[in-house]
């Protein structure tokens, strides 16, 4: 418990200097190509997965996502991988997926290449949702997608990603609806899942 309490106190230490961080390294960078990307949609994007092969997100048109940047040593990891599980076998079947993308950007706490990081999301933490390449999120190398989505739904403190489990929700156009602090429960987000998939 102790030691559980000790990860917590320091995911939330990084978690602090990185919303400042990337406030200031971030929000500059991407402001001046906001108004080119603000039509696109998801579904122009192709990614990989966590083996290397393309994926095409325009394969999920007509679904509601949630989008998440994980990793397996956050203070964050059981509680968000529990209950994004929960989501997921709840929604699965009535048009809702998760996307999950590694990274390791924020305190070093996603260190595995992608077959170490598949073995702990999908055989530990009992992942049946996607997992992707690992990516960067912010910075010079950071993955197109995440560049959009940041223009999309900018943060509190600018538009860069703070910490681990950040969290995106799209709608069934392909339109960045939401984002949700790291912070942020997933169940908490389940009545939005909910409205957006009730919605025609």
């Amino acid at each position: 418990m102790l030691r559980f309490r000790l990860t917590n106190c320091v995911s939330l230490l990084f978690l602090g200097f990185a919303f400042f961080y990337y406030y200031y390294t971030d929000q500059f960078s991407s402001s001046h190509t906001m108004a080119a990307d603000s039509s696109k949609s998801i579904y122009e994007f192709t990614v990989k997965d966590i083996h290397g092969n393309d994926v095409k997100l325009s394969e999920y048109t007509g679904k509601v996502l949630l989008i998440v940047n994980v990793a397996s040593k956050c203070g964050f990891t059981q509680s968000n991988y529990k209950e994004l599980n929960i989501l997921y076998e709840k929604y699965k079947n009535k048009g809702f997926e998760i996307l999950a993308f590694p990274c390791n950007q924020f305190a070093g706490q996603e260190p595995g290449n992608n077959e170490e990081i598949q073995e702990v999301a999908c055989t530990r933490l009992k992942a049946e949702f996607p997992i992707f390449d690992k990516i960067e999120v912010n910075g010079k190398n950071e993955a197109p997608l995440y560049k959009f989505l940041k223009l999309e739904k900018g943060g509190l403190f600018g538009n860069g990603i703070k910490w681990n489990f950040t969290k995106f929700l799209v709608n069934k156009e392909g339109k960045v609806v939401e984002r949700y602090a790291p912070v942020t429960a997933p169940l908490k987000i389940e009545k939005d899942i909910q409205n957006l998939l009730e919605s025609s």
